[in-house]
Parts: C-alpha cells; structure tokens; sequence
C-alpha cells in the first residue's frame, strides 16, 4: 500500500502555498524564508516572530504546563509517554480547514514538539493530503541544513541559501574568536536542561559551549537530555553555570530557581563562589531548534568571554545575573 506520507525533498518541485507547521522553530524559519503570509496554521508554543500569533492554531499540549511547576510537568510527560500517548493533540477540524499543502514537524523530541506519528495520523483522515517535512536537527549543522530543506521545499532555496551564508558568518566569527587562540582559558560549564529532576543539556548545547570557548562537563552532543545526579554536579564543579530550562523564560525559571539553591553544596560550587550563574532566556535562544540558536551563541561567548566582544550587546532580558539580582 501506498503511503499517505509523502517526505518532502528537492524531487518535488510544486510550490507551498499554505504551511502548517507544528513546531516553534520551524515557524521561526519559514518566516525568516518570506513565507509568513503562507503559513495558516501553528501550534500554541509559536511566538515568533509576534506577527504570527494571529495564525490560526492547529496543536495544543494535552495540559496547561503553564499552571505547572517543573516537577508535575515532568511527572505528567512520563504518564503520557509511558503509556504511548502523546502529550500533544491536533485539531482535525481546523486542519482540514485550512486544507494545507505542506506540514512541517519533527522527529527529535516527543516533548518539544508533535512527533511525526501523531501528525501522520491525522492526516491519514484528510480528504486532501498535504507533503509533511520532518526535522530532526541533532546539532547546529543539521539546523542550517533544515532551513535549506525548508527552502527547497518552498521553492525559497535561493533566500535560504543567504540566510544560512549569513548565520555562518556569525558562526565563524564566534569559533575565531574563542577557538583561535590556544592560549584562551576555556572554563568548565554546566547547562542545566530542567531543574526538577535535574536535566543536563543535549544535542546541539554541548557545540554551542565549545563554540564559544567553554568547555560542557555534563552534556550530551548530539543525544538526548537526560536526569543527573546532584552529586553529579558537585562532583564536577563547574566554573560557570547556565540555566536554560527548556521552554522557561528567564522570569519563569526565577520563579522555580530555588529548587537548584537550595540544594545541599550549592553555595559550594566554583560557578556559585565567583558569581558566575546565569539564567539565559532559553525558549528564545537555546531550546529550540531555529536560526536564534546562533543568537544563542553569541550570548553564551558574551558570557564566557566578554573581553573578546567588546562591542556586543545583549538581546533585551536575554541573560539575568543570580548573583548581582539583575538582567545584564
């Protein structure tokens, strides 16, 4: 039999005139392509660019993590998985009202976004059935190959190619500057992913770390986060610690803070005793798999090496310092 699925790819020519797409940062890319006034439908996670909260929203996560903290959100995601159920539900109803002609999802995370197999099935009840892209970026590579993967299936591939020309600049002049010079200290990091359970960072966070002249103690190239040990931590000691909880902004990660305070050496840590803790916005520039994770990197080298960026300036609310109390 016949797949309903068809995987987009330079084969097929015929151009996208009305997008879904059921992930944030594929939003964010096919805004970046020119193509806002084709995309109809997006999930309820897609902000930005903040024009496209007016799109019709075609996914919602099965609870509201937003009256939740990190521990119940945690426990309900491992309910929901462990019984083979997706913690994200489409609107069939509005989906096949905006009868669309591509869908773009993913295959990554059943937690970041609607996993492909929840998508497929939806569409086998189509009576139009629309080509589906799946990304499934593991590292910041494999991001600028999906925005020419977009591009090509947009019939974009021409802008694509200058918008990934132009990020690779940026790519470039940041491992320039803090990979060039052997004799730059490279000071040890932790990324934390999730404060309760503890979560190390993983697939493209440990090369954006090394892009930027440090070194992740904890993280996992290319792979999946996953639960650590506190004692992990201590035993680590890392020099500096970011705060990227997935999908928490810098405030709503201040609000939960204490569960990582609070915890018995913390005081102890080299990162806590020389004031280098930092909560980053992680939804904006971190967490997700769109072009602002080369934002992303250029804050963390900021960061780690602001004397090599003299001229840099922080995104606004980007970065909040835990020990001056403050946004930098």
């Amino acid at each position: 039999m016949k797949s309903t699925i068809e995987l987009a790819g330079s084969e097929n020519k015929s151009e996208a005139k009305r997008i879904v797409t059921t992930l944030p940062s594929a939003t964010e890319i096919v805004s970046l392509l020119g193509l806002e006034d084709r995309l109809v439908g997006i999930t309820h996670e897609c902000n930005y660019p903040p024009s496209v909260r007016n799109k019709q929203v075609v996914m919602r996560s099965v609870f509201d993590a937003q009256k939740m903290n990190s521990k119940e959100i945690d426990d309900a995601v491992l309910e929901f998985v462990s019984n083979g159920r997706s913690i994200y539900e489409i609107d069939e109803e509005i989906l096949q009202s905006l009868n669309p002609d591509l869908i773009i999802t993913q295959e990554l995370c059943e937690v970041c976004a609607t996993p492909l197999q929840v998508v497929a099935k939806s569409i086998s009840r189509l009576k139009s059935k629309p080509k589906i892209l799946s990304l499934s970026p593991r590292n910041l590579e494999d991001v600028l190959e999906n925005v020419l993967e977009v591009g090509r299936s947009t019939e974009r591939i021409e802008r694509a190619f200058e918008v990934v020309a132009s990020l690779k600049q940026r790519i470039d002049y940041v491992k320039e500057k803090c990979l060039g010079d052997s004799g730059l200290h490279r000071p040890s990091v932790f990324c934390l992913e999730w404060l309760e359970p503890l979560y190390c960072s993983g697939h493209w966070m440990p090369e954006i770390v090394k892009y930027a002249g440090g070194k992740e103690l904890l993280g996992r190239y290319g792979e999946p986060s996953v639960v650590i040990a506190w004692e992990e931590v201590m035993k680590a000691n890392p020099e500096v610690i970011f705060v990227t909880v997935c999908g928490y902004s810098v405030e709503r990660a201040l609000s939960e803070i204490s569960r990582l305070t609070e915890r018995q050496g913390w005081s102890d840590l080299e990162a806590v005793k020389n004031d280098r803790v930092f909560v980053l916005d992680s939804p904006s520039y971190f967490s997700r798999s769109g072009t602002r994770l080369v934002d992303g990197l250029e804050i963390m080298a900021f960061l780690l090496h602001p004397d090599l960026f003299p001229h840099y300036e922080l995104p606004n609310q980007a970065a909040y310092s835990l020990a001056k109390g403050r946004y930098l």
